[in-house]
């Protein structure tokens, strides 16, 4: 089939399938493989387009249409197109999941018009931890949980079904814990300003030091590049990516899942962080501490205990690998500030989360005996 013929030939394929359907109603399972090979498509454009993204705004005064905005534009494009086949045509999900797609997609579509409004009224967010960037954050997550429990249900047994699975849960934790590169890439960025040699343009060290009301100093450059308190770091990753990993092993039922899906995130950021360099881009802290502590949520579900007995052990073991992996990232290369007296409030959350989650898992069904039961 040549580069001409294709489009013909793809729009051939899909259009019988362009009928008005509801949400669950069966799906040939060529049509399902093409749906979710669309999702991984989209999500990686906007992986690629986010990582470029937070780089170049260490080094950059703010663009509308920088490269990594649209990048990010075209896994959007490609997400919202699904949305809407899965909206129009009910196929490759159930209720739940295309109501999460359509609410993770608008959320996002309406934060994009915030966040450039935003940015027209007072330039350059600080922070990534501002309301309209938690907008397109939230979106994002109520996407890859619809899409994330579409494929749950609707994937057949096997070992692409698992391997997705993960993955899918990986594109969840990079979003999910994606703020805090800001403190990964400003604890490097305030320390080469230390040292005389600042990666950021003039321009943009201006407008950080002007919207403090000072000059260009110590004080502007720590306010730009660490904005949030030092618990913030430790307390996120440890109740929110951590809870991330927890329902990943819940869901995927495999020994290893959590620390699987951690170094592979860990490969992604070893990967991208010598391209960014090499393009001329500031580097970045690299999460280290997220591999123990991944290993820690795989470790508590090797342990054979009643099942609300698991969070009390297992909020334990993980509160120390983060912390503990924190301080070993400390010790032998580079980690944000963390506070680690912050250590019991995230304990307390984490087990409130986990509890949480162990309730919501089983009233919907969304553990992997659940998916191995109703296949036979």
């Amino acid at each position: 089939m040549s580069l001409k013929q294709a489009p013909a030939r793809i729009i051939g394929w899909a259009l019988p399938y362009w009928t008005r359907g509801t949400a669950g109603r069966e799906t040939p399972a060529e049509l399902f493989r093409v749906l979710y090979l669309g999702w991984l498509v989209a999500f990686v454009f906007k992986v690629l387009g986010s990582s470029w993204d937070v780089s170049w705004h260490f080094r950059w005064i703010r663009d509308d249409l920088a490269p990594p905005h649209l990048l990010n534009t075209v896994g959007t494009v490609i997400a919202v197109g699904l949305t809407i086949v899965h909206w129009y045509t009910g196929y490759g999900v159930d209720r739940t999941a295309s109501r999460l797609i359509q609410w993770g997609t608008g959320i996002f579509l309406i934060a994009v018009p915030l966040d450039l409004i935003n940015h027209r009224i007072n330039g350059l967010d600080i922070t990534a931890w501002s309301p309209s960037h938690a907008l397109l954050f939230i979106g994002t997550a109520f996407m890859i949980a619809g899409v994330i429990r579409g494929w749950f249900v609707g994937a057949p047994a096997g070992r692409l079904r698992t391997t997705v699975l993960t993955i899918l849960f990986g594109f969840f934790l990079e979003n999910a814990i994606f703020p805090s590169q800001h403190q990964e890439y400003g604890v490097l960025g305030l320390a080469a300003w230390i040292r005389g040699e600042p990666e950021a343009e003039p321009a943009l060290l201006d407008f950080a030091a002007e919207t403090l009301k000072r000059p260009v100093d110590l004080v502007a450059i720590q306010n730009f590049s660490l904005p949030v308190p030092d618990a913030v770091y430790s307390v996120y990753a440890g109740v929110i990516g951590m809870i991330i990993l927890v329902m990943a092993r819940i869901m995927v039922g495999r020994t290893g899942t959590a620390t699987m899906i951690a170094l592979g995130y860990i490969a992604y950021r070893m990967l991208i962080w010598p391209l960014l360099v090499v393009g001329g881009f500031p580097a970045s802290a690299i999460p280290f501490f997220l591999i123990l502590a991944a290993i820690a949520v795989d470790l508590a579900f090797l342990i054979p205990l009643p099942t609300y007995i698991r969070p009390l052990l297992g909020t334990g073991l993980i509160t120390a690998g983060v912390y503990g992996g924190l301080y070993l990232q400390d010790l032998l290369v580079e980690a944000p500030p963390y506070a680690p007296g912050s250590w019991p409030l995230a304990a307390g959350l984490l087990l409130a989360t986990w509890l949480l989650t162990e309730l919501v898992t089983r009233r919907y069904h969304l553990r992997a005996e659940d998916a191995v039961a109703e296949r036979h």
